[in-house]
């Protein structure tokens, strides 16, 4: 595991600017004015899906439109003369994240292909009373590497800091405030005091 400032964007997403496919993403694929050709497919679980004449084709880690150019390469190589293919995402397993840690609503949610840190932490509800805003930890998986990064939500929030961009696959964990949890210890010690002087005063007693 690597510890950075900032997380950069996923592998084979341009830059984040795609979010690449992942294994059991449902895809509609339809070739324009050949209507036979037309599919819906799981990808399986090596990551491939297999199609009409051209057989097998790895999808998993491309980005739709680069999945849409091989098919375009495979079906124009022998049967198709310029064909136009277009690839669909009817589901996307690799589009979920999960928000984990002091926050109330532990669990994991789809999200868009603009999804931010904020948005994360509202799809969970948002901070328990003891989580800490400023020890926000985004994990992101990198190839066979896994980069953690540590980000400050009270920062953001106030426009002090960047919103980063959070991908299908990321984990976000929200720790702990040690200064809360006592907060809340006295609270509850001074409860208990508090009950108790009253039960000492009871009148008729």
């Amino acid at each position: 595991m690597q510890v950075v400032k900032d997380l950069p964007a996923p592998q084979n997403t341009q830059n984040g600017s795609e979010q690449p496919l992942s294994p059991n993403d449902l895809l509609e694929i339809n070739v324009f004015q050949v209507d036979n050709l037309n599919r819906t497919v799981q990808i399986d679980a090596s990551g491939q899906i297999s199609l009409p004449l051209i057989g097998t084709i790895k999808a998993a880690g491309k980005t739709v439109r680069q999945l849409e150019q091989e098919i375009e390469t495979a079906y124009g190589a022998k049967y198709l003369q310029s064909p136009d293919v277009t690839v669909f995402v009817k589901d996307s397993v690799g589009q979920r994240i999960t928000v984990d840690g002091e926050v109330n609503r532990a669990g994991i949610y789809p999200v868009s292909s603009s999804a931010t840190l904020l948005d994360a932490i509202a799809l969970a509800g948002n901070f328990s009373q003891i989580g800490d805003a400023s020890k926000v930890f985004v994990y992101r998986n990198m190839g066979q590497n896994t980069m953690v990064a540590n980000y400050n939500v009270e920062q953001i929030r106030a426009g002090k800091a960047r919103n980063p961009r959070i991908f299908g696959g990321d984990k976000v964990v929200v720790f702990t405030s040690k200064s809360k949890i006592a907060i809340n210890n006295l609270k509850d010690a001074l409860g208990i005091a508090s009950s108790a002087a009253r039960i000492a005063v009871v009148p008729g007693l």
